[in-house]
């Protein structure tokens, strides 16, 4: 396989988003605002306690930084499939000479590199200013954590992906994708740490791949898992990638024969 249509498709994709200034600001500027907001919540929540049930304050404001700065960076365009759907210009993509699917994961590749180059690192250095982080528990473990994220770009990814192929099938996936981010949002523990879910919850999440997403690598940063458990939950991401992109690749497949492609 060729690779250098999709490092085109993602150097387009990093200079496209490199073109909007005023948008790179203002994503840094809604990153910054989100982390302050969850700090100011948090420690209203904690007031004079120094930690509940064995999490500090600070744990919990290393947690939702980081998966917050993670969550700017993980974007996927959830409507790139449905769009092309819509306008008929599905047809032409069926016509190149290289997948879909790596053009999609091309795309958002560069997308992820322009975010983690010119987003990630201000709104961490901002946070880490005024609210400050705990240091990981080990340049290992940092290593880790990073091999952990990208695994949970994947996860992330493949949910999109799987969601998307449901646009042959429905006139309009708005609905669909919005159930799906809302998921993400409150089971894969950006906007509220999985420590303070109960425990019937937490019992449910550990079968869904949203705590793969961004709770998984903020465990491993903060040293809260043995090696036997990184193994496993990195295990367990590797599997939700495989699952969802067989899923979705199904999709793919089945609803390419019931395609209808009307004007364009």
């Amino acid at each position: 396989m060729r690779l250098e249509p999709y490092l085109a498709y993602a150097r387009k994709s990093f200079l496209a988003r490199s073109a909007y200034r005023f948008d790179h600001l203002m994503g840094i500027l809604n990153t910054v605002l989100r982390v302050l907001i969850y700090w100011e919540i948090y420690r209203a929540l904690y007031g004079a306690r120094t930690e509940v049930d064995g999490i500090t304050l600070m744990m919990v404001a290393t947690s939702f930084v980081l998966s917050l700065c993670m969550e700017a960076v993980f974007r996927v365009n959830d409507f790139f499939i449905p769009d092309m759907i819509r306008d008929g210009s599905i047809a032409n993509e069926l016509l190149r000479p290289i997948g879909i699917q790596g053009r999609m994961i091309a795309e958002n590749m560069g997308n992820a590199l322009f975010e983690l180059v010119f987003r990630f690192g201000p709104a961490l250095f901002v946070s880490f200013l005024f609210v400050g982080i705990l240091k990981p528990a080990g340049g290992c473990m940092l290593l880790l954590f990073v091999f952990s994220a990208l695994l949970g770009y994947g996860v992330l990814w493949t949910i999109s992906f799987a969601t998307q192929m449901l646009s042959f099938w429905f006139i309009n996936v708005w609905s669909i994708v919005t159930i799906k981010n809302v998921c993400i949002n409150v089971l894969s523990g950006s906007m509220i740490p999985l420590w303070f879910m109960p425990d019937w919850m937490n019992g449910v999440v550990r079968y869904t791949p949203f705590s793969s997403i961004y709770f998984t690598p903020v465990q491993i940063y903060l040293g809260q898992l043995t090696w036997q458990e990184i193994l496993e939950k990195c295990l367990i991401q590797i599997f939700w990638i495989g699952l969802l992109f067989m899923f979705g690749n199904w999709l793919w497949h089945k609803g390419q024969k019931k395609l209808v492609v009307q004007g364009g």
